[in-house]
């Protein structure tokens, strides 16, 4: 054997053995990942044709299939392309404890919008914003993110494309889309470029040189398997809190808000009737033009939410309208990051949901019960506020309604509720409790409202003493505010 080939020879079993260590480190690791509740999440994009399937593979080749997922959100169902940009990745960040790989992701989905002209620069720019504000959430969050980018020549592209298509077992791999990124290489590449320059600010860019297969698993791994040893030495990173400047509508406090005014019988039989008659003609324009609704009920308890809702709810098509009781998280919506279960409640275009109790809940119950670190609730004004404005840049209208009563009507409600049988299942020992932190909780609901009402997402205080004139308040504003967004989208 010459000496060119044994040298080549000892560094592919040198590759080899790399290779096998760092599976074997991963392999351990996964335990370790368990133990610590750190979740993962692999974004593995690069040139159609670079390998990406394939070094998935190779990676997860010796780990438990029961605790990683590997996913391809690119390649989406008609029905999901009606919801907001992020949601098929939002949707598919993993619990705590578990791997998930990303076979192309937020990059190629953004990258070809743009290219084919079907998003303007304009809200390319913005989904690069949402890009990044969303890997910084889930760094925030405790998630360890690993981005990696295959690269590869175009003639290497080229070549690999072509023994594709030359056989009848994988010539059905080859795309449309790939051909055209083939024939548009220069212009995907300037703009591959500009995308991770524009996508740092959270997590770093790893391009890896897709030419040398072995060499690029093995590069992967030990990105991978280093990141992991890190995060799992340091502990899980919890963001700092900051504040975003958002266009914020002032709010009085709670106290001011004058809870006297009540309606008539009569009137309200009127006003309810008409209302009612006007949102459901407003529904079918909604679903026309594809204007998703979000309408968000915070409150005291026993202040009428339920009521409310109800008289908002009857009127609609119910093929189009949810209504998502908020309740304690379940124990896989508690091993994500907070707004996960939010994210997967949206509503399609022109369709409506209705949340009975929200993702303020954050800055709420779990600030005041110790449920979270005083850093996330601190955070989540801020991360809230982002959320709400990736949905209002989607196109969605979103209304939030804070159903306010005073102690004494609230007494008087409970009361009622356990004096009589039929509605004791309405009271629990909790209301009671919560009951006895109501100075607290009036302090996190005045924040709340000066931190998050926004212009494109504002707050509406509804006087509900009287429950009728609150119902009818409500229906006024929701009215008038969908009146106005369907002859802004004629």
């Amino acid at each position: 054997m010459s000496d060119s080939k044994k040298k080549k020879s000892e560094e592919k079993a040198k590759l080899r053995e790399e290779i096998k260590s760092l599976r074997a480190r991963l392999v351990a690791q996964q335990q370790q990942l368990r133990a610590a509740k750190l979740p993962v999440l692999v974004l593995i994009e690069g040139w159609s044709a670079a390998g990406k399937g394939s070094l998935i593979k190779e990676i997860i080749s010796e780990i438990d299939p029961r605790f990683y997922q590997v996913i391809s959100p690119a390649i989406l169902p008609e029905s999901e392309s009606r919801y907001p940009f992020l949601y098929p990745f939002a949707k598919a960040i993993p619990e705590n404890g578990k791997l998930v790989f990303l076979d192309s992701g937020w990059m190629e989905s953004a990258v070809r919008k743009v290219l084919r002209r079907e998003i303007t620069r304009e809200e390319y720019k913005c989904r690069l914003r949402q890009i990044n504000e969303f890997e910084r959430q889930l760094r925030d969050g405790g998630y360890l993110v690993l981005k990696i980018f295959l690269d590869i020549p175009r003639e290497e592209q080229f070549a690999r494309l072509k023994v594709l298509r030359e056989s009848a077992d994988t010539e059905w791999r080859v795309t449309n889309d790939d051909l055209w990124q083939y024939a548009e290489y220069p212009q995907f590449k300037k703009t591959y470029d500009e995308f991770m320059e524009k996508t740092e600010e959270a997590v770093s860019w790893h391009v890896l040189d897709g030419m040398k297969k072995k060499a690029t698993v093995r590069d992967a791994l030990k990105l991978l398997v280093t990141k992991i040893d890190k995060a799992l030495e340091q502990g899980r990173y919890v963001g700092e809190p900051f504040e975003e400047k958002f266009p914020l509508i002032k709010m009085p406090t709670l106290k001011e808000v004058d809870l006297s005014p009540v309606i008539s019988d009569e009137e309200y039989k009127k006003e309810l009737k008409k209302l009612q008659s006007r949102l459901s003609e407003l529904h079918n324009m909604l679903y026309d033009r594809k204007i998703p609704v979000i309408l968000c009920y915070e409150g005291w308890d026993a202040a009428g939410k339920g009521g409310n809702i109800r008289r908002v709810a009857y009127p609609l098509d119910p093929r189009g309208v949810d209504v998502h009781p908020i309740a304690s998280p379940e124990p896989h919506e508690l091993n994500r990051q907070f707004l996960w279960r939010f994210w997967t409640r949206l509503p399609r275009s022109g369709h409506i949901c209705i949340f009975d109790r929200t993702w303020y809940g954050r800055v709420m119950v779990e600030r005041l019960e110790g449920f979270c670190s005083e850093k996330d609730w601190q955070r989540a004004y801020n991360e809230i506020n982002e959320f709400e404005r990736t949905l209002t840049d989607w196109g969605a209208v979103v209304m939030k309604f804070w159903i306010h009563i005073d102690q004494d009507t609230q007494l008087a409600r409970f009361t009622d509720r356990q004096n009589t049988p039929e509605k004791q299942w309405k009271i629990t020992d909790e209301d009671w409790r919560n009951r006895e932190k109501w100075p607290e909780y009036e302090v996190a609901v005045d924040e709340m409202l000066q931190k998050t009402s926004t212009k494109n997402a504002p707050w509406y205080i509804i006087e509900s003493n009287d429950k009728k004139y609150a119902r009818i308040k409500t229906l006024r504003l929701i009215v008038k505010t969908l009146d106005k967004a369907v002859k802004e989208h004629f």
